[in-house]
């Protein structure tokens, strides 16, 4: 995970800790995660991140240094990128040039999650916007659309089938190819409860949808999670 242990957001699932004046980057940062993928001999690795809304860039930058790194380290290790939105909703095209910053270093795959549904996205992705989301997988097909995308839901919240359906037809609208989908754990008594446990046997079926609407792609289980198996696609 780049950027520090802060997130500039409060988003109602996550135990990562907020606040609104996170440490200054480490200018290492970089060179020291492609140590550690060289280190432990990583052949795919998934980079992600906190949320930094207080940066110019919002940490893109950080993200494409941190692969340059690994790239000269490790040349035969693929990587996965798992991305804030990078946007606002007063610059909108800043968030194409924070993303075309990240897709010109040339990640095998792009992930961006959606989380939940569209009605669900203001109390559990605090700062979040469900358009602004698909338009980060809408935004990489456009700058090279040889690059994988990828995009995933907690279930568990609250939502129906029908919004399920919805959101995973959304995101074939944008072209996202690859897609997770697991049971939301409630993480402390502080964060949202939980609303529903969905059965294997619903995972399954939901599973099988996807691969119907052509995800190519699919990790549908209660503990599958973003990054599940995520070398396997290759």
């Amino acid at each position: 995970m780049l950027l520090g242990p802060v997130c500039t957001r409060a988003c109602g699932f996550c135990q990562v800790d907020k606040g609104h004046a996170p440490l200054p980057l480490d200018p290492a940062e970089p060179q020291k995660v492609a140590e550690a993928v060289a280190l432990l001999g990583l052949r795919y690795v998934v980079l992600t991140s906190v949320a930094r809304d207080d940066l110019p860039d919002q940490g893109a930058e950080q993200f494409a240094r941190t692969m340059q790194q690994i790239k000269t380290l490790c040349p035969e290790t693929q990587i996965e990128v798992l991305t804030p939105d990078f946007g606002s909703d007063r610059h909108p095209e800043r968030q194409r040039q924070r993303i075309a910053t990240i897709v010109a270093a040339n990640p095998v795959c792009y992930n961006h999650n959606l989380e939940t549904v569209q009605r669900l996205q203001d109390p559990v992705r605090r700062g979040a916007k469900y358009g602004r989301s698909l338009r980060v997988l809408q935004l990489v097909k456009e700058l090279n659309s040889a690059i994988a995308t990828k995009s995933g839901l907690m279930l568990g919240h609250g939502e129906t089938p029908e919004e399920i359906l919805a959101t995973l037809k959304d995101l074939r609208s944008v072209g996202c190819e690859r897609l997770t989908l697991g049971q939301y754990l409630r993480p402390s008594l502080a964060h949202l409860p939980v609303q529903k446990y969905w059965t294997p046997t619903e995972f399954d079926d939901l599973g099988a949808i996807a691969r119907s609407l052509g995800f190519s792609h699919v990790r549908s289980g209660p503990l599958v999670r973003s990054s599940y198996h995520a070398g396997e696609a290759e």
